[in-house]
């Protein structure tokens, strides 16, 4: 079994910062791609960043410049530092992992169960 497990959403006024992380458990070997993702009410989920194993990073235009994503090999951990957060960066926020499972060959992809963010004007 695989486990993503999410933490730090909550409620925060227009301007404040949040930090998400994420922690793959079970049996992972090791990660590859890591990513977040968000759904806001009516709208389609989307990339909000991304991370390979090597460190490099793509982020969704909307964000550049507020938000950054990091990760923990080691720890099979990504984090998301989210600053001057904005009402429109409301939503569910997921973490996907790309993930290699002891004693199976291959990737595999896993979801979180997602985390609230809401972001008062």
């Amino acid at each position: 079994q695989v486990h993503l497990v999410e933490s730090g959403g909550g409620l925060v006024q227009a301007g404040g910062s949040l930090r998400l992380s994420c922690v793959a458990s079970g049996s992972t070997s090791s990660s590859n791609r890591m990513g977040w993702y968000r759904q806001a009410p009516g709208k389609q989920r989307e990339l909000v960043a991304a991370i390979t194993s090597d460190g490099s990073t793509n982020s969704a235009d909307s964000v550049k410049g507020r938000f950054t994503i990091s990760r923990d090999n080691a720890k099979n951990t990504v984090y998301l530092q989210m600053n001057a957060l904005k009402p429109e960066d409301t939503g569910v926020y997921y973490c996907n992992a790309h993930l290699n499972i002891v004693g199976l060959p291959g990737t595999y992809s896993y979801w979180g169960q997602g985390t609230q963010v809401t972001v008062s004007s």
